[in-house]
């Protein structure tokens, strides 16, 4: 962990930098003194200009700085997710590494656990849970005493 790359190193600093009360307090500033300084370049289109492509400069390299630090931190947070799910007993470990399903297969999961939700409200007993993997075995036993009766 200690060996991070420069850019790695340099992101890090200009995120904590950039997310600072010093930052704002610099960017308050700056366009403090360019609003002061309007009058000496009497409200000039160079004038404009300058704040106009400072601010634009500053955004287009915050994006990418902002977007590596989301990336980071929902990495973070998926592996944590990961650990709670692999360690708990009633969890399903189908649910480690569920951020690389489809669109399609995140809403049919989210459609099967809005009914688990359901069912938890109408059961008396609050303590019971419901997993995939109960619900795969229940259908399993279904599937097996269809067949047996046919």
């Amino acid at each position: 962990m200690k060996n991070k790359n420069l850019f790695e190193r340099f992101a890090n600093a200009a995120t904590n930098f950039t997310g600072s009360s010093y930052a704002f307090i610099a960017a308050v500033t700056i366009v403090v003194i360019w609003a002061i300084s309007g009058p000496i370049f009497d409200y000039s289109e160079t004038w404009q200009l300058v704040i106009n492509t400072g601010t634009t400069v500053i955004t287009f390299l915050m994006v990418f700085l902002i977007q590596k630090s989301q990336n980071k931190d929902s990495k973070a947070i998926q592996l944590k997710l990961n650990e709670l799910i692999a360690a708990s007993k009633q969890a399903s470990n189908r649910m480690v590494d569920i951020e690389d399903l489809t669109e399609k297969e995140l809403d049919q999961l989210h459609r099967y656990f809005v009914k688990i939700a359901e069912l938890s409200k109408k059961d008396v007993d609050i303590h019971k849970y419901y997993s995939i993997d109960a619900a795969v075995k229940k259908h399993k036993t279904k599937y097996e005493q269809k067949i047996q009766e046919s």
